[in-house]
């Protein structure tokens, strides 16, 4: 990456980002997302994503600092030296989910999740699920509060925290994971191909309504939720070398 670099700097609305925004800019420039060579999100990791999505039309590799409290998609803030750290950078390459998520309503609507597409119950009683894999039926009944199918890069986020497996960030597999799982008692979920096809079919929804979430992108009511890995788009994420996604992923197993 040159060093003669055109930087946007986005940041969330928290105080500290704001702040850093300031500095940042008044030090280095201020370029539009489009005239950029590179684009630096200033928060947490909620803001890193909305930034993803946002300037995903645009293919320019993005470059979280941490304003925000975890951070696990961003690196240290410094607003020394910044130059230098993204000329040194290491690109990371991911591809989103796809969802089409169907309400009872008879409406599709699509969204890109780059941690994963979740099914949550949205009642008092369990939500009852039946899973289809590449077309074929491989659990009739699955009774839980949810489920979800992440990413390896949103392996360690609410995948982690239900008890799913920490991918290895080139891995070609995806993770189907359940939330508080009834029947089949505590199973353990899945590890698919990354081109595998999944839906997720709602059974009684009437009864027992699901919402579905992408990346807080949230639809109620759903019947039918479909999930591929979209591989027609990349997301370019930039970090400090040793500092990368697949570190991070090995540190977070040897904590």
């Amino acid at each position: 990456m040159s060093k003669d670099l055109k930087i946007a700097f986005l940041a969330s609305r928290a105080r500290m980002a704001q702040a850093a925004l300031a500095e940042l800019s008044a030090a280095y420039g201020q370029s539009t997302p489009q005239e950029a060579d590179v684009i630096v999100a200033l928060g947490g990791d909620g803001f890193m994503l909305s930034t993803l999505h946002e300037t995903q039309p645009l293919d320019r590799p993005v470059y979280g600092m941490n304003r925000g409290t975890v951070g696990f998609l961003m690196n240290e803030y410094s607003a020394d030296g910044l130059m230098a750290r993204l000329t040194a950078a290491e690109e990371a390459q991911i591809n989103p989910l796809r969802m089409k998520a169907r309400r009872a309503t008879g409406e599709t609507i699509e969204a890109l999740a780059i941690n994963e597409v979740s099914l949550l119950r949205a009642g008092p009683q369990a939500a009852k699920l039946r899973i289809h894999v590449d077309g074929k039926l491989r659990m009739q009944e699955l009774v839980c509060d949810g489920a979800l199918l992440c990413t390896p890069a949103g392996s360690t986020a609410y995948n982690y925290s239900a008890h799913g497996p920490i991918l290895p960030i080139g891995a070609d597999v995806l993770a189907m994971t359940a939330v508080a799982a009834f029947r089949p008692r505590r199973w353990r979920g899945a590890l698919l191909n990354k081109s595998s096809n999944v839906i997720f079919e709602v059974v009684d929804p009437d009864h027992r309504p699901v919402m579905a979430d992408a990346d807080s992108v949230s639809v109620n009511n759903v019947t039918h939720v479909e999930i591929s890995s979209a591989q027609d788009v990349t997301h370019r994420i930039l970090f400090d070398p040793g500092h990368g996604l697949e570190e991070r992923l090995l540190r977070e197993q040897f904590v």
